[in-house]
């Protein structure tokens, strides 16, 4: 017999997973702003439009745990200087070396951003920031060794990075933020401010 707290935390985890959706839409609406990812311009704006769709669609899939109003624009911000800053020391380049180091420079800025707009009760909020690095990392890997065309310099990796590291990244959402209380649970209030 299962428990109703691990069957909600895996139903949890599932949904967070098919958000996985909101990158390749993301990326195409990068895409369609910038085109390529081949100029500081095209990868701080391309980054940021797709960084705000990829926030918007983790928002959604978190199903409440997360404020829309900090979440989404720590995403755009935190993508947009990371892939300045990843496709930069890169030369723009697409093989699979350095998609790997340009993921894991985007996930360096992009990993920050996100976790200072974690809840206030959030245990270890900086394990997200460690773990960015290497999931962008792999979320890039997974694109390139799937056979997508990486050499048309998207903004963000495809759907087999995506489902690669939607699944991850929700395991560790799962142990940082603590289980949302059932419908009818009775909650004890926060301190005021505590929501910081």
């Amino acid at each position: 017999m299962t428990r109703p707290g691990s069957t909600r935390a895996v139903h949890t985890w599932l949904i967070w997973t098919a958000g996985f959706l909101a990158f390749p839409l993301a990326g195409l609406a990068g895409t369609a702003v910038v085109g390529r990812v081949d100029s500081p311009v095209a990868a701080l704006i391309g980054g940021a439009v797709a960084g705000l769709g990829i926030g918007l669609g983790q928002t959604l899939a978190s199903r409440g745990r997360l404020d829309i109003r900090r979440w989404v624009p720590a995403t755009g911000i935190g993508m947009g200087l990371g892939l300045l800053l990843g496709a930069g020391v890169v030369g723009y380049q697409t093989s699979l070396p350095d998609l790997a180091l340009m993921g894991a420079l985007t996930g360096l800025v992009l990993g920050p951003a996100q976790a200072l707009a974690l809840p206030a009760g959030t245990r270890m909020r900086w394990a997200w920031a460690a773990a960015m690095p290497p999931l962008w990392a792999l979320g890039w890997t997974t694109t390139t060794v799937g056979g997508i065309a990486v050499d048309e310099q998207f903004t963000v990796f495809g759907a087999y990075g995506a489902i690669t590291f939607s699944a991850l990244s929700g395991l560790l959402l799962l142990l940082l933020l603590p289980e949302r209380p059932a419908a009818g649970t009775p909650t004890t209030p926060s301190p005021i401010g505590a929501r910081g």
